[in-house]
């Protein structure tokens, strides 16, 4: 199963952001959008970061309350783990575990097309599993 069939079951929504915008709207694109992380792209519209729940915990943690005044560029995490679409949900899914991330953005080229998360794959590979175990049952039990 490829990552393209993720984006598909959850839709190819893709929510970003740039460099210069301020914590505080990163934050407020969060939590409108109820999403975990957001891409950071460019003028150019290449990806040049992401910005996650994470890093807000870690910035109000380490900074304050006047983390929220910062620049995006000057927080984000830079060259941030991605895959393709055509790339496996299983080579995602280990991807993330090495890097111990919960959201990968997913390229087309050097465009960003979306993000995958731990529980995005987790759903798809849980469908699938059910659907194999349902396919099974019928095949045993004859009501095939």
């Amino acid at each position: 199963m490829q990552v393209h069939k993720v984006l598909k079951a959850k839709g190819n929504r893709v929510i970003t952001i740039e460099p210069q915008a301020a914590v505080a709207d990163a934050i407020a694109r969060l939590v409108q959008h109820n999403i975990g992380s957001l891409p950071v792209v460019n003028a150019e519209g290449r990806l040049v970061g992401i910005f996650t729940e994470r890093d807000v915990l870690r910035g109000v943690g380490n900074r304050g309350e006047g983390y929220c005044q910062a620049v995006i560029g000057d927080v984000m995490t830079i060259n941030p783990v991605t895959c393709g679409l055509e790339d496996s949900v299983h080579d995602a899914m280990g991807k993330m575990t090495e890097h111990r991330i919960g959201q990968l953005p997913v390229l087309d080229g050097e465009e960003v097309v979306g993000v995958v998360s731990v529980g995005d794959v987790v759903k798809i590979l849980y469908e699938d599993t059910e659907y194999e175990n349902r396919h099974l049952r019928d095949y045993i039990y004859g009501q095939v």
